[in-house]
């Protein structure tokens, strides 16, 4: 089973508001305290969680409360100095963390670094981390991190979280900062929602609702903003913002699976999607060009069926099978290729037989067999490769159905024992 997340920001997403979906799904407050303890500023903060209610609904709510020492002056403008990039980026390297949370880390910092030096016009090596409250964005994104790893969600390709992440209310109003009264989204969310493309809508509610920290830990470690992907949920975890709203002001972290492993009768299961359109107004030849393409695109299938359509008209109906990291390729294609106006896209799951290709020796040559078995159950299915046979076929002058039989002999031959 791979372990993924789904981030739903109905009333937004702030740092301390992951923390707090993150403790309600187990991630034990002390594990992080001692992990964040790494970092060398222990003494700047306390951490602490408390079971609270939004609006009848009973969620996590993760403080970081500042320590302010007020024996020495110094000391306290030491508190308050801005950290950038840099110090910050050496801080995370320097504390022993579980290797992904420190990659992660040091991946939000950078992001959030490079937004705020995009709105302010400088580098992101210049940028001040104290509008941010530094030692509360540290907190936040290096716990959030820590929490993400110690849930065991599964990395992707990239060696990011398999996570997922809803659509943001855009929020309204203004909110004071640093220098003033600023519109909300405040400038750094809009750059980060800018810098990934991000899905927004306005919930009517005019508050802040986004903050750059929230922002920041969405659009870096999510692989996909909208609806949840198909997924099997296990545990949900709800983390309380610190505001009353008009809805409950929560952040639910649905922790699941998605079965890409074995099913019970021991075949692999796999998420497929597949597209189809149907089509009576276009020249037939076409149709021969948007397979090839399809299949130049990683398509695992495609085919049409002769379908009768309105007015009489005959037409066919154009499926195609794809991985769903190729549906948008696949279906630029269809739309670049076709007449169509419309594509239907459902996902499935498809059970897969495992399979492997073989070489087998002939008379007249090599040919390529593919073996497909289900679990323990041994083979289910030997077919040699077309195009081997008719490649052999031509260049001997002999049927194609010889060729393929005495592969399948040559094969059977060499597994017998």
């Amino acid at each position: 089973m791979t372990k993924i997340a789904y981030l739903q920001c109905a009333t937004g997403i702030s740092g301390d508001m992951c923390l707090g979906a993150l403790v309600s799904l187990g991630v034990p407050i002390e594990y992080l305290a001692e992990k964040l303890n790494g970092l060398g500023i222990a003494q700047e903060y306390k951490l602490r969680a408390e079971l609270v209610q939004r609006n009848g609904q009973q969620a996590t709510k993760v403080h970081v409360d500042l320590v302010h020492d007020h024996h020495s002056h110094d000391h306290e403008h030491s508190h308050h100095h801005a950290r950038h990039l840099p110090e910050i980026e050496r801080m995370i390297l320097q504390a022993s963390l579980p290797s992904r949370a420190e990659a992660w880390s040091l991946a939000v910092f950078r992001q959030l670094a490079v937004a705020e030096g995009a709105v302010h016009g400088i580098a992101p090596e210049k940028v001040h981390f104290h509008e941010v409250g530094a030692v509360d964005a540290i907190v936040d994104i290096v716990g959030t991190c820590l929490g993400l790893d110690w849930l065991g969600i599964e990395s992707n390709n990239a060696g990011l979280p398999l996570l997922y992440c809803s659509a943001f209310p855009t929020g309204g109003g203004t909110v004071r900062a640093a220098h003033g009264q600023m519109a909300v989204p405040v400038p750094a969310v809009l750059k980060l929602w800018e810098m990934r493309g991000c899905p927004v809508y306005s919930n009517g509610i005019d508050r802040e609702l986004v903050t750059p920290t929230g922002a920041a830990i969405a659009t870096t470690l999510a692989k996909e903003f909208g609806s949840p992907p198909p997924i099997t949920i296990k545990q949900i975890g709800l983390g309380a913002g610190t505001i009353n709203l008009p809805i409950p002001n929560i952040l639910r972290l649905w922790l699941g699976e998605v079965t890409n492993c074995q099913s019970d009768s021991g075949l692999s299961l796999e998420t497929i999607s597949v597209l189809e359109t149907q089509i009576d107004d276009l020249n037939p030849q076409a149709i021969g060009y948007v397979f090839e393409a399809l299949f130049a695109a990683g398509a695992v299938d495609v085919f049409t069926q002769a379908i009768g359509m309105k007015k009489s008209r005959p037409g066919i109906l154009l499926t195609v099978i794809c991985h769903p990291d190729n549906l948008a390729r696949c279906e630029a294609i269809v739309f670049r290729e076709t007449t169509t106006l419309g594509i239907r896209r459902s996902t499935q799951q498809r059970a897969i037989l495992q399979r492997e290709i073989q070489q087998v020796e002939t008379e007249y040559g090599q040919v390529r067999v593919k073996v497909a078995w289900q679990g323990k159950e041994g083979i289910s299915n030997v077919q040699p490769e077309y195009e081997d046979c008719a490649a052999l076929a031509r260049k001997h002058n002999i049927p194609w159905r010889e060729v393929q039989q005495l592969a399948l002999q040559s094969w059977h031959l060499q597994n017998k024992n």
